[in-house]
Parts: structure tokens; C-alpha cells; sequence
């Protein structure tokens, strides 16, 4: 039988035969035909049960399970899951591909049944017999509250609301709305957009059907089927609340993978205290951090791209897994990072070749397969950009464009990294394996940054859109080698006495950690309030004023109460107040809730028109006519006329009347009662 050989910091395992003969087929697990055949039945029995069951959301644990029972990684039971979850992600975009051509679609009981079989397959040729490490560390409780506390305050503000009064935490922005038309779009052609382009026209607005990625938006909308358990989905309104609940969850996740991924660096000497400390420094930074501000301005890509990125980052430093995980988890991390957000596929570049080279010892004998099959992930990775750059993307002016942006915090983004290269280039560390990728990933993410910074000074002299969203690998990266940091504190404590008080000291200074790092990196106070009795820091923070509802938007109750009127079969105008901006918004809500969000292309010119309510000035009456006017007539031909909806009457039949004299015939429904007018200050980041 042949045994496992590793270094104390868990770099690649590799099998070495012990001394002495071995008896002929010893420890070789013999296949049984029958097992093969009731594993591919129960693959397909399982989903079309529970689909037909409508529980088809039960299918999505149990194929993190099954992914987490075969392979070999880890020691506890969360930390398989994490990297389970990692290759399921680049399981269902890499067979999306598939998915997307064949004739089923994303029906949730193909693409599953289509997984479970090709999982059991693999298990039954490498003679891998299921089975789950039931351990965990006292740490996992500070994994797990991670995801509790942010999840708690995410949804309060909309426990108990309906979907209609969901809208307004969903449509804060015109950027959820664009994402929202890509999630739309793969389910209404039944795969990837830029593999469906005429079809996806439809909608989204052209050409970003073959120019942006959609690696998150696919992940949701297969999800979705699982949830809703077909791939119909519905009702568009029970939709696009299920797609924001998502992704209240997929930011959870972000916060919590940060927390994982810090540990996991850290390793098997990362116990006690010292693994409190590392877990709560990071949670708590992420409590307190403006990278709620993704969320919140509709940035989804990005976070779950950077969710994507630190669980890529973290196994790639530490691969603490076989050979054959390895090649999973790395061509996992390259699909999946560069399907969701592509320039970001770099960084797991860079992480990439620091582990061929840190362990290449680890791969001799076994280069040809190793990079075959990272050529095939490559392959695979680039292809949605590929399309893009043979389509219509111009990279030079997008890398430059200008654009509201999340900046990333420059305490965290350089303190954290020179703290990060300080814990790497310590001795301690630096004789590991996992320090020295660790160290590559610190000084490449370094190189790219400041070449990036570098080419938009040369060619634009300033800083823009682009950059801003790259340094947030930075920040990941900052917070991840916290790990490292915790690695080389002091050891555990030495308590006199016997087990049970040396633990209990343990659980104290944990305890004392914990509470340390909330007050330092959270700004929790405990209860004390300032000498003038004002509130608590805490108060301010930005996801506990998420979580009293304060980022409701201008889109709340009144327009929730509008939504019945935005139905249509053809295209609407919504101008439902004297701001261009809500009309643009009301606009896009109504394209996307009648399944046209490809006729934004024409209707875009909304965003300038800044009609609708009462009191309108003739020259802003003028001007913004002429606006509506154009996008009007843009418009595709449709059965049914256009649908112009406004908040005032007299404004809405002089709409009418004015466009009949062009030619142009609408219907006009004016109804005072949708009147938007309840303020929001935060329509941009920083606004």
C-alpha cells in the first residue's frame, strides 16, 4: 500500500511506495461493475425525484457533498467543503459550455444528472470510495458566525417584505440592473449569451452579450434552476427577488471565504488564540470595511469574482492535496476567476506559477500531464475573452474607461501588504513551501498592480475605473496573509496543570482575541457610549446601516406600488418622476420584468429625460422630448405601440399628442399615484 509524505505547512502530497514487496494487487481497491451501475442510475433518479418533487434546491448541498466525499483535501470538514465548492463552480461553468449547446438547456435535471454522472464516473475508475473527514476545529465556529453575522444583517432590512418591496434594495443602481439583464439573458437562451448572440440581443443590451463576462451570472442562473426547480423561470418579479437574495448570499460568502482563506494559509500550526486573532481580524475588518459599497451599487461581478479570487488565491498558496486535486482546484480557480471577472484571471496566473515553481519538485515525472491539463483549463478560460476581443471590445479604451468606482482601503491595501510580505520573509515561513508561494503571490500581485498603475499614467495620466476595481485583489490579498502573520505569532498557551486548564486558558485568551480585534478593526465599543453620549462608532458602520435599512432606494414603496403598471408586451417608458436618472431605472425595471431588457439599447437616451411628473419648464420640456422622441423611434418594431407611463396626466397626453404629430404612435398611461419622489443620496459610489 502506498503512503503519503508531507511537509509540516501541507504542500502538494505525493505517494511514495514504502520499503519491502508488495503482494500483487495489495491495496489496489478492486471495481465493481454493479457499484458503476447504481451509482449512474441513482445520478439521474436523484434529480429527476427531487425536481419533480420541486425541492430541487436539496441538490445543490448534496453535490457539494459528493464533489467534497471524493476528493482528498483538508483535514476538517469545512475546509473540504470550501475547496469542494471551489470545483463544483468550475465543473458547472466548464460543462456550461456544454450546457449551453445542447438541447436541454439548463434544465436542473440534465446538468446535475449530467454531473453526478461524470463525479461518479471519476470516483469508480480511481477506485475513490466516498467518505467525509467529521472533525472540525474550534475555529469553524468563527468561520461559520462570519456568514451568521453578516447574513443577519444583510437580509433584516427585508425579512418579511415581498418581492415587490424587495425592488428597492435591488434596483439601487443601473449596474444591477445590467447584471441582472446578463443573469435574464442565459436563462432565456438556455446557455452562456456570447455562445447565443442573436438570441441574447434580446435581453441585453448589444454588444455586451459577447463583451462581458458572465461566469457569476451563469452560476446564478443555474442555481436559480435548482431553487425554482426548472429552467422557466417564472414569474420575472419572483426572479429578480430570488437573483437579489443570491447575491446577499454570495457577499456573505465573499466576507466569510476571506476569513477561510486566512486560516487555511495559516496552516496546521495556526491553533488556539492565535487562529481566533487571524479569524477575527479579518471578519472584523470586513465588518467595518466600504466594500459593502459593491453590493449596494451593484457591482456583483466584482465580489463574487473576488469570493472567487481569495478561495483560488488560498489553495493555489497551499495546495494541501494530491496531485490530482491539484490539477482541479487550479484549473477550477482559472475558469472560475476568469469567466467571472476576466482581469482578474492574472492574479491566479502569477499564484499559479508560483506553485509549479515552489513545488516543482513535487511534479517530476508527471510535467506532461501537469501541464496538458493546465493548457486544456487555459484554453478553456480564455475563450469567453477570446470572443470578446474578436467581437467588438476595444481593450485599450476599456482598460482606460472612466466610471464610478468601489476604492479599495489604502491602510489595508498597503499596510496589510507589507505586513503580509513581512510574515512571508520571515525564516519561520520562509523555509516552507507555502511561504515561498505565498511570497510569489504577494510580489506578483505587487508587479501587476504597479504595472497596471504604470500603463494608465503613461496613456491617460491618472488613475481610473480599472484599477480601482484590480487593487481589490490587493485588499484580498492583504487580508488572506493575515494567516501568515498568525502562522509565526507566539505558540499556544502554556497553562500549568492539567488538559482541561490549559484549554480553558486557551478559551480565554480566545476569547480575549475575539473582543480585541472587534473593538480595534469593527469599532465595536461594547456598550460605552462618548463623553457627549452620542452613538456608538458601530452604528455607523456601514452594513449595520445597511441592516436598519437605510439603503433603501428611491425605487421603495412608491414604486413598488407602480410595478403592476410596468407590465407590458411591448416596450415601456417608465417617466415616473421629473429626475432622468429614476426614469432611467424605472425604465430598465420595466424592460427587464416584460423579458425586453434588449430594448434598452434604443431607450437608454432615458437617462436625459427628466419629464414626467408636474410642473415641467418649457425648456426642460423641449429638450427632453426631443430625447424620448429619438429613443422611441430607435426602438425595434413590436405588435404591440410603445408604452409611455408617467406620473402626471397633463404631461403625459401632451407626450401623446406631440409624438402623433411626428408620426409615432403610442399609448399613454398617466396615473399621479406612482410619483416617485422619496430621496436617495447614494445613486454612485462616493455620492
Amino acid at each position: 500500500m502506498s503512503t503519503v509524505h508531507s511537509s509540516p505547512d501541507s504542500g502538494i502530497h505525493r505517494p511514495t511506495a514504502p520499503p519491502g514487496p508488495r503482494p500483487s494487487g495489495a491495496g489496489r481497491r478492486r471495481r465493481n461493475p454493479l457499484v458503476l451501475v447504481g451509482g449512474l442510475a441513482l445520478s439521474w433518479l436523484l434529480p429527476a425525484g427531487l425536481i419533480a418533487l420541486h425541492l430541487g434546491v436539496v441538490l445543490l448541498p448534496l453535490l457539494l457533498l459528493a464533489v467534497a466525499a471524493v476528493i482528498r483535501v483538508g483535514g476538517v470538514l469545512l475546509d473540504r467543503l470550501f475547496v469542494a465548492g471551489l470545483i463544483v463552480a468550475g465543473a458547472v461553468l466548464s460543462f456550461g459550455l456544454v450546457f449551453s449547446l445542447w438541447p436541454w438547456g439548463l434544465s436542473p435535471v440534465a446538468t446535475t444528472g449530467t454531473m453526478f454522472t461524470v463525479l461518479t464516473t471519476a470516483a469508480w475508475v480511481g477506485r475513490r470510495a466516498p467518505g467525509l473527514p467529521l472533525r472540525f476545529r474550534w475555529s469553524d465556529l468563527l468561520v461559520l458566525g462570519t456568514f451568521a453575522g453578516f447574513w443577519h444583517y444583510l437580509f433584516h432590512p427585508v425579512a418579511g417584505a415581498s418581492a415587490a418591496e424587495r425592488v428597492a434594495y435591488f434596483a439601487t443602481s443601473e449596474d444591477r440592473l445590467a447584471h441582472f439583464s446578463f443573469f435574464s439573458g442565459i436563462q432565456g437562451v438556455g446557455g452562456f449569451n456570447f455562445l447565443h448572440q442573436d438570441a441574447a440581443r434580446a435581453y441585453l443590451i448589444p454588444p455586451s452579450e459577447v463583451t462581458y463576462p458572465q461566469g457569476s451570472h451563469f452560476l446564478l442562473a443555474w442555481t436559480d434552476t435548482l431553487v425554482h426547480s426548472a429552467a422557466d423561470p417564472g414569474d420575472m418579479l419572483q426572479t429578480m427577488n430570488r437573483y437579489f437574495l443570491y447575491l446577499l448570499v454570495a457577499y456573505a460568502l465573499f466576507c466569510t471565504a476571506l476569513v477561510w482563506a486566512a486560516r487555511w494559509i495559516g496552516g496546521p500550526r495556526l491553533r488556539g488564540w492565535r487562529a481566533a486573532a487571524v479569524c477575527a481580524t479579518v471578519g472584523s475588518i470586513m465588518l467595518a470595511s466600504n466594500y459593502l459599497d459593491l453590493l449596494t451599487h451593484g457591482f456583483d461581478s466584482t465580489f463574487i469574482g473576488l469570493l472567487l479570487i481569495a478561495l483560488a488565491l488560498a489553495v493555489l498558496i497551499r495546495p494541501a492535496m494530491g496531485f490530482t486535486e491539484f490539477l482541479l482546484v487550479a484549473s477550477a480557480g482559472l475558469i472560475t476567476v476568469t469567466f467571472t471577472y476576466n482581469i482578474y484571471g492574472a492574479f491566479v496566473g502569477v499564484a499559479l506559477l508560483g506553485a509549479l515553481v515552489v513545488h516543482r519538485r513535487r511534479f517530476a515525472g508527471r510535467w506532461w500531464w501537469t501541464l496538458g491539463a493546465l493548457a486544456c483549463a487555459l484554453a478553456v478560460a480564455a475563450l469567453p475573452s477570446a470572443l470578446s476581443v474578436l467581437g467588438d471590445l476595444d481593450v485599450a479604451s476599456a482598460s482606460n474607461m472612466s466610471g464610478p468606482s468601489v476604492s479599495a482601503d489604502r491602510s489595508i491595501l498597503i499596510g496589510g501588504g507589507l505586513l503580509g510580505l513581512l510574515a512571508a520573509a520571515m525564516p519561520r515561513n520562509r523555509r516552507t513551501a507555502t511561504g515561498q508561494a505565498h511570497l510569489a503571490v504577494l510580489l506578483g500581485t505587487g508587479a501587476l498592480l504597479t504595472a497596471f498603475a504604470a500603463y494608465q499614467l503613461h496613456t491617460i495620466g491618472r488613475y481610473s475605473y480599472y484599477f480601482h476595481k484590480m487593487t481589490a485583489v490587493g485588499v484580498v490579498v492583504a487580508l488572506i496573509s493575515v494567516g501568515a502573520v498568525g502562522a509565526v505569532l507566539q505558540t499556544s498557551y502554556r497553562g500549568a496543570g492539567r488538559a482541561l486548564t490549559r484549554r480553558l486558558g486557551e478559551l480565554a485568551l480566545s476569547g480575549l482575541t475575539v473582543a480585541a480585534a472587534l473593538s480595534l478593526f469593527a469599532n465595536v465599543q461594547w456598550g460605552f457610549l462618548t463623553t457627549d453620549d452620542a452613538p456608538s462608532a458601530w452604528s455607523g458602520n456601514p452594513l449595520v446601516v445597511w441592516g436598519r435599512g437605510e439603503f433603501e432606494s428611491d425605487m421603495g414603496p412608491e414604486g413598488a406600488a407602480a410595478l403592476t403598471a410596468l407590465r407590458s408586451d411591448g416596450p415601456v417608458v417608465a417617466l415616473v418622476s421629473n429626475d432622468d436618472y429614476k426614469n432611467l431605472k424605472a425604465t430598465w425595471l420595466a424592460s427587464l420584468l416584460n423579458r425586453r431588457g434588449g430594448d434598452m439599447k434604443a431607450l437608454y437616451d432615458v437617462h436625459w429625460v427628466d419629464i414626467g411628473g408636474p410642473q415641467v419648464k418649457e425648456e426642460d420640456y423641449q429638450r427632453s422630448f426631443a430625447k424620448l422622441k429619438g429613443a422611441v423611434q430607435q426602438l425595434p418594431a413590436a405588435r404591440t405601440a410603445p408604452k409611455i407611463l408617467t406620473a402626471d396626466r397633463s404631461v403625459g397626453e401632451r407626450i401623446k399628442r406631440d409624438l402623433a404629430k411626428q408620426g409615432t404612435t403610442v399609448t399613454v398611461v398617466s396615473d399621479p399615484g406612482i410619483l416617485w419622489t422619496q430621496p436617495w443620496g447614494r445613486t454612485f459610489p462616493g455620492g
